[in-house]
């Protein structure tokens, strides 16, 4: 099961990409420049930078022949080759970016991951970089077939939508989730406090609800726990929580029992796992993961616990 490529035309993007080495095994373009934001006008997206992620298989001679191409894109790093860049490229998120390329008449920007820190970081949500923006639409340009990868991009999503099911209340919109979806990357970030827009998670879904049903229909369809009715854009409860609520339009119903919370913090990312059991494990105390997310699973407040888990997992992160 392959990322879903959405429908609109990617032509020039496709076209920024030519300018590259093309041993790629994904390439993607998010951010504003791609999909509308409320707020801004068309005009705006026409000229807001173009931001693209490229995922690699060796670094080192990706960008030996980029340097090759495009040495002009390289700040002073250029000069020490690619062996360097690449060691500089693992720390951190394990992304490098070139910034103020200029490229067919637009200014973009552009980062190289390898692939094996891509797929560490969409299975265990390492950091959470790139995973969390390809928990939102974006457009893809190229996607090779490495199953492992591919995997690993279907269960970033389907992580994605464990953790917005335990920090959403008991019943919830399809927007609602939506938006717990997209601020999950955000969470803890002091982007959000300084400098950037508070509402940029409802203005990154709000005019693309359609691409965000897109990207995770699939996954919401084969959910045990909804009705996922796609071409009214509605989740209603599943027929095994119907017997415990009363089901409203456009409502979702999830399973809050300490036995449902239990099987969804089981499969959540273990790096965000791990990041729950510090806060809950007392010092000194050796108890396995298993019996501290059951302890939380219990919790009343388990769906709090699990986003200051996560807050606690971003702001570790340097952005």
């Amino acid at each position: 099961m392959a990322l879903p490529v959405l429908s609109s035309s990617a032509v020039k993007f496709r076209r920024v990409l030519a300018h590259f080495p093309q041993e790629l095994s994904l390439a993607f373009a998010y951010g504003s420049g791609v999909f509308r934001q409320a707020g801004a006008s068309a005009e705006h997206g026409e000229t807001n930078m173009l931001d693209f992620v490229f995922a690699v298989d060796d670094a080192v001679t990706w960008h030996m022949t980029n340097l090759l191409k495009n040495k002009s894109h390289y700040s002073f790093l250029k000069f020490f080759g690619p062996k360097k860049i690449s060691t500089i490229q693992r720390y951190g998120a394990g992304i490098y970016y070139n910034t103020l390329v200029p490229c067919n008449g637009r200014m973009i920007k552009y980062g190289v991951i390898s692939t094996d820190a891509l797929i560490e970081d969409l299975f265990h949500w390492k950091t959470l970089y790139v995973a969390g923006r390809l928990q939102k639409p974006v457009k893809i340009l190229a996607l090779n077939e490495n199953s492992r990868l591919q995997a690993a991009l279907v269960s970033n999503l389907k992580s994605a939508v464990t953790a917005a099911f335990l920090m959403l209340p008991e019943s919830f919109s399809e927007e609602d989730l939506f938006m717990q979806i997209a601020g999950l990357s955000y969470s803890g970030d002091f982007r959000m406090i300084i400098g950037e827009d508070k509402s940029k998670v409802q203005n990154i879904v709000k005019p693309n609800i359609a691409h965000f049903q897109k990207l995770y229909s699939t996954i919401l369809q084969d959910c045990p726990q909804v009705v996922y009715k796609h071409h009214l854009g509605r989740l209603e409860a599943s027929a095994l929580l119907l017997n415990s609520f009363e089901t409203s339009k456009c409502q979702c119903f999830i399973d809050k029992s300490p036995e449902g919370q239990f099987t969804q913090l089981m499969a959540l990312p273990k790096t965000l796992q791990q990041k729950i059991t510090d806060l809950v494990n007392p010092p000194g105390k050796n108890r396995d993961v298993e019996e501290i997310l059951l302890q939380v699973a219990h919790d009343p407040d388990c769906g709090f616990v699990v986003h200051q888990g996560r807050s606690g997992a971003m702001s570790a992160i340097s952005f």
